[in-house]
């Protein structure tokens, strides 16, 4: 079944899909290099955050990185691109987990959603929200709903008239609505954020 088949039982996303048109998802490879451009981007302006990962890849000159060559990079090396020292740190994280334990694209997409998000947030500085911004961009995954996303909430709230009374109130009553969705609650996102004009990067 089509997803738009199943969505457009939900009336609100029925005219979304509608004015909007079909999303598709894509399955990318390098997911080492994705994870380490989502923590340059965190808190930047789509803008800024491209250019960053610009410079980055710039420093190996054309050739791929790979997990050793970034852990070879000096720390200044890092922060002279315009890295701050956290994001500099996370990053170096990152490539020390992927060698620890040999990830590899291959492994990384035979993994369920969930063992994905347990796995990669043991990181220190990728949180659930990225784990499952990878999930939806990278991996191609078609059901997942990212309950910490503030667009995805606001977007949820106005077009479904939920008032904000608390937080676990409110993130209870979106996904009640997200529900019926299932197993196509990716999609949902890309329409809610289209929607919002504010699809992540």
């Amino acid at each position: 079944m089509s997803y738009q088949k199943h969505l457009s039982k939900d009336k609100i996303l029925k005219k979304l899909i509608k004015q909007q048109g079909v999303h598709s998802l894509q399955l990318q490879q390098n997911i080492l290099l994705r994870l380490c451009g989502s923590i340059m981007g965190q808190q930047l302006s789509t803008k800024v955050a491209a250019v960053l990962r610009n410079r980055f890849l710039e420093l190996f000159e054309g050739k791929r990185p790979t997990a050793q060559k970034i852990l070879d990079l000096p720390h200044d090396t890092l922060r002279s691109i315009g890295l701050s020292n956290a994001k500099a740190v996370y990053i170096k994280n990152v490539c020390h987990f992927f060698l620890e334990h040999k990830l590899t694209d291959a492994k990384i997409h035979r993994l369920t959603d969930e063992a994905f998000i347990s796995l990669i947030t043991q990181i220190k500085g990728v949180g659930k929200w990225t784990a499952e911004m990878l999930l939806m961009f990278s991996l191609g995954r078609e059901d997942v709903f990212s309950i910490g996303d503030f667009g995805l909430q606001k977007a949820v709230g106005e077009l479904y008239n939920i008032a904000y009374t608390n937080k676990k109130e409110f993130e209870t009553r979106v996904l009640s609505i997200t529900e019926p969705w299932k197993p196509y609650r990716t999609y949902a996102c890309l329409h809610l954020w289209q929607y919002l004009d504010a699809t992540p990067d």
